[in-house]
């Protein structure tokens, strides 16, 4: 410190205030940490100390006991929590309740994140006040401030203080406890007779205006939730909405015809939908329905098995598993007694059973009389699947023993 500015901070250690604690110094974590035992093991209640860096075993040192700070936290954890639900609960059910596709007005899974936010925002607001209060702070002014030795406490030096307001306090004793702890130096602290106790009038000013200032967007946007007017609502955000673009039937200079929107060119197909095999797409050869199965369709168990699994899903419910036009779905409409009911066909039939494979495939693609189009459902490779376990239940309906190999007939045994 330089001489000149110990001078200015001469003046309140020499004027009139009353004392208001002793300092001890200490040039050692070590010899910190035993004063303080010391000071503990006395009953002294109103004191602290103050380290560059934080020393292991100083709270323990001091009797610190833990601090309630968790508990607040925890506290206002619930709070934010229970706001979140209340909050969405409210929102979506009573205040502004929306139906999108059935779903309900309020679940849990849909508003985690909102819990998720206010949880954690309440609970840095109650981490931060909560430890400004337990730590009465902000703390503008106090007499350590004045002390131009104090300013080492964020450099090399340790120091211990002990405040009046102790009910253990006695000036003589108290020195005398921290001469014993082998200090530095002991000095006395006085009252701060020179900063003022009341708050800046400006400063006063000043949060006034910030907190008027602060609730003027809140009014203006109730004002323009409350009312009507031919002008459009503020738009601050414009996100995408105001980016170049043409839009759907807007003119557009830069073509002949001044449309924005462009037809695609003649021949043109999505990328991946080039569909040139008339035998895998379509079930035909030479524009005739197709009679074996084309070469992309591998004709093995993995593909009886997908067709056996695909059939059970898309045409066991009418049909039922075995063909018989005694589905789940055949058998409510015949109960019901419906006239406009027409049974599901027998996919044993013989007429069927001689059908061309491609003939089968474009009725699963393009559907027939009460059948409905199965084309966007189902990819090619899982339709052809679905004739190959098809083809496999005929021949177990219309095939007799003696037309069986001697392979197919051990397989029955």
């Amino acid at each position: 410190m330089s001489e000149k500015k110990e001078i200015a901070f001469a003046g309140p250690e020499s004027g009139p205030g009353p004392l208001h604690g002793l300092l001890a110094e200490y040039e050692s974590p070590t010899a910190i940490i035993k004063a303080s035992r010391k000071v503990r093991d006395a009953g002294y209640t109103k004191w602290d100390t103050y380290t560059p860096f934080p020393v292991h075993g100083i709270d323990n040192a001091m009797g610190i006991k833990m601090t309630g700070l968790p508990w607040i936290v925890f506290g206002a954890a619930m709070a934010g929590l229970s706001t979140a639900i209340l909050l969405t609960w409210w929102t979506n059910t009573i205040d502004y309740p929306w139906i999108v596709s059935g779903k309900p007005f309020w679940s849990i899974p849909a508003h985690v994140p909102i819990y998720f936010e206010l949880t954690v925002l309440f609970s840095a607001f109650a981490a931060l006040f909560g430890m400004l209060a337990l730590n009465n702070l902000p703390y503008p002014s106090h007499p350590l401030d004045w002390k131009p030795r104090f300013g080492r406490a964020t450099n090399d030096r340790f120091f211990l203080y002990i405040e009046t307001s102790d009910p253990k306090f006695d000036e003589e004793e108290t020195r005398a406890l921290l001469e014993a702890t082998s200090p530095a130096l002991v000095d006395t602290v006085h009252e701060d007779r020179t900063t003022s106790a009341v708050l800046p009038t400006g400063i006063a000013y000043g949060l006034v205006i910030l907190t008027v200032a602060a609730a003027i967007p809140f009014a203006l946007a109730a004002k323009m939730r409350a009312t009507q007017g031919p002008d459009q609502r503020l738009h601050p955000m414009g996100d995408m909405d105001w980016q170049a673009k043409f839009q759907a039937q807007q003119p557009n200079p830069l073509f002949k015809d001044e449309m924005a929107m462009r037809a695609p060119e003649p021949g043109t197909v999505a990328l991946g939908d080039l569909q040139e095999d008339d035998h895998f797409y379509r079930g035909k050869v030479g524009g005739a329905w197709a009679r074996t199965f084309p070469p992309q369709v591998i004709v093995n168990e993995q593909t009886m098995a997908r067709g056996r699994q695909r059939f059970g899903i898309y045409c066991a419910p009418c049909h039922g598993l075995a063909g018989q036009g005694d589905g789940m779905v055949s058998q409510r409409a015949t109960g019901l007694q419906e006239g406009t009911w027409i049974p599901p066909s027998v996919l044993t039939q013989d007429y069927l059973r001689v059908q061309p494979v491609g003939e089968l495939f474009g009725t699963i693609t393009n559907g027939i009389r009460n059948m409905p189009p199965y084309g966007h459902q189902i990819p090619p490779e899982d339709r052809w699947a679905i004739i190959l376990y098809l083809r496999a239940l005929q021949k177990t309906k219309a095939t007799a023993v003696a037309e069986l190999t001697p392979a197919e007939r051990s397989q029955l045994k």
